[in-house]
């Protein structure tokens, strides 16, 4: 009886040492259960950002790096934007697709590049051009639970005159959303009303 016994327990042992082995067992699509669980596993064909030169599904030319702190750097037609976000690449024939996971679950595809944001920012801001030191650019979550989403936000400072006498500087932002290329918001202080914003040349 205690052979019975005996072989019984290593029997179910050894089944259970052999089911766990295929459930972690590489190539199973299931190297880490715990993130797939929590649905956090990457796509077939989708992989983290790499390093590197690529091209947008308009034909851009994109550059990637990825920086310390879980930061990736895009720049396009020259304008370079910092975003602390999680960022996968996607192939899609020669071309590449940019998405990255929102707080609240949501896949968001960068369809809106730097270079695009920034123009329409400024065109808002009416301002001509974003000259660093002066003017900053980012890619970053805005908003709350289901109305987060991925935007650009530029901020930079419009030279103003209170009550048109007094020279001041005027911290303006525009929030331009990555998927579609609309204005989110614009910021301005409080005082903006008292102030006149003179017409680039």
């Amino acid at each position: 009886m205690k052979k019975v016994m005996l072989i019984f327990v290593v029997g179910i042992l050894l089944m259970s040492f052999a089911f766990a082995q295929g459930i972690h067992e590489s190539g199973t699509g299931l190297d880490n259960p715990e993130i797939k669980e929590a649905g956090q596993a990457l796509a077939s064909g989708v992989k983290r950002v790499v390093d590197g030169d690529y091209v947008g599904e308009a034909g851009e030319k994109i550059k990637i790096q990825n920086q310390a702190n879980n930061k990736v750097r895009l720049e396009v037609g020259g304008i370079g934007v910092d975003c602390d976000c999680n960022m996968t690449q996607e192939q899609v024939q020669n071309m590449t697709k940019l998405k990255t996971m929102l707080s609240n679950g949501r896949n968001v595809e960068i369809k809106v590049m730097p270079n695009t944001a920034s123009e329409t920012a400024l065109q808002r801001l009416r301002l001509k051009n974003c000259v660093e030191g002066e003017c900053s650019i980012e890619l970053k979550e805005v908003g709350r639970d289901e109305q987060t989403k991925l935007a650009y936000e530029v901020n930079t400072e419009r030279p103003s005159k209170v009550f048109g006498l007094f020279g001041a500087g005027m911290q303006v932002q525009a929030q331009v959303d990555a998927e579609t290329g609309e204005i989110i918001g614009v910021k301005k202080p409080w005082w903006a009303f008292l102030a006149s914003e003179p017409e680039e040349d």
